[in-house]
């Protein structure tokens, strides 16, 4: 880069860290309550709470990414344009198209951090993340069996142990399911909490079964291993299936049409797939609204509010837009290619219109008070 072009460069790249790094805060805050419940129930989650906070950044800048770009081109522009920079650019026979090159290259920077993202950095920590949650979830519900006591953790189910071994083990244990129209009780010798397809259960060992049936009596059932169930309990969501947004392009391309969570999901992983190509092309689009609105049209000593606002709304409309199309698309597949064709239209428009030559001033037979409507 030369000197104007890396002082362009600079004067964007403030702004654009800046804002990503303020969106990105709140961003982290928002989603950081939704995962409170960890702290509230298990004091010793703290440190897992932040990590699991930190490893939901990727996909936040992913969503945040775009719009970050284009209110730092329009930033860093306009300030440039109240300041009389750019008019001196144009004065020292510096072209818009010069003066735009160095916020397209920062765009395109930003397009290819947004891609490696969504390819790789995202996988990975939605990947993390569940194994974080995974192990947080199975050592809460382990906690809700204290050593020793009856525990309530849900109406009409009482937990019992006598003591804790070595790795967890509960023994002596009593469980008494009231919930059912006829009762339940459980007695083992030993037993564990375990995660079974994604969800707390607890493994029993040479323990017995106690069902009161219909006629009044109870039926008896010894076991030598028995495995309950707790998922409902604890209310354990649904995280530890692979969703779209845990899965590595490879995955969401070519789903497990075996498994019937992916049979069911298949357009919505398609659609995914072609949001995580297509987004990145959004950073440049949006960037040429941001020049297109700042740097296309007169000069005006009165600013530029008004073509901001325009360039505002179009920006946010393209982004709407997006994410409309790839909802759209897990409906129907056939819209996946107008996930790229809006970035790319978007771009070529607007360069079309940066490209274009500058207006001239109207005639001044047209009378002086165009003259001043269009200094």
């Amino acid at each position: 880069m030369n000197t104007i072009a890396t002082y362009v460069f600079r004067q964007a790249m403030g702004p654009l860290l800046a804002i990503l790094g303020a969106l990105a805060a709140i961003a982290i805050l928002t989603q950081g309550l939704n995962q409170l419940d960890l702290i509230v129930t298990n004091r010793n989650a703290g440190l897992a709470f932040a990590w699991v906070t930190l490893l939901a950044l990727p996909q936040l800048i992913s969503l945040i990414l775009p719009m970050a770009v284009f209110i730092a081109v329009v930033y860093a522009l306009n300030r440039m344009q109240s300041e009389s920079e750019i008019a001196v650019l144009y004065g020292a026979g510096v072209s818009r198209q010069r003066i735009a090159g160095p916020i397209i290259q920062l765009a395109i920077i930003a397009a290819l951090a947004h891609l490696t993202i969504n390819v790789i950095v995202q996988p990975w920590a939605f990947a993390q993340r569940r194994e974080v949650l995974y192990s947080l979830r199975t050592d809460i519900a382990s906690s809700l069996i204290e050593e020793g006591s009856f525990t309530f953790p849900a109406e009409g189910l009482t937990l019992y142990a006598r003591s804790r071994g070595s790795g967890g083990e509960l023994r002596d244990l009593l469980i008494n399911d009231g919930r059912p129209e006829l009762p339940i009780t459980y007695t083992a010798r030993a037993g564990a909490i375990v995660t079974s397809d994604g969800v707390p259960a607890i493994v029993m060992r040479d323990g017995q079964i106690q069902r009161q049936n219909a006629s009044g009596e109870v039926d008896v059932l010894d076991f030598d291993r028995y495995v309950l169930r707790m998922g409902a309990v604890f209310q354990e969501p649904q995280i530890f299936f692979m969703k779209a947004s845990d899965r590595g392009l490879y995955d969401l391309f070519f789903p497990d049409r075996t498994a019937h969570f992916d049979q069911q999901n298949v357009n919505k992983f398609i659609a995914e797939a072609h949001a995580r190509l297509a987004s990145p092309l959004l950073n440049i689009a949006l960037a040429m609204i941001a020049l297109t609105g700042v740097l296309v049209g007169e000069f005006s000593r009165r600013g530029y509010g008004r073509r901001i606002i325009i360039a505002s709304v179009a920006a946010l409309l393209v982004r709407l837009i997006a994410v409309a199309l790839q909802t759209a698309a897990t409906e129907e597949p056939s819209l996946n290619p107008l996930q790229y064709a809006l970035p790319l239209g978007v771009l070529a428009l607007a360069a079309l219109m940066l490209g274009g030559k500058r207006a001239r001033r109207r005639r001044v037979s047209m009378g002086p008070s165009v003259v001043e409507a269009h200094p």
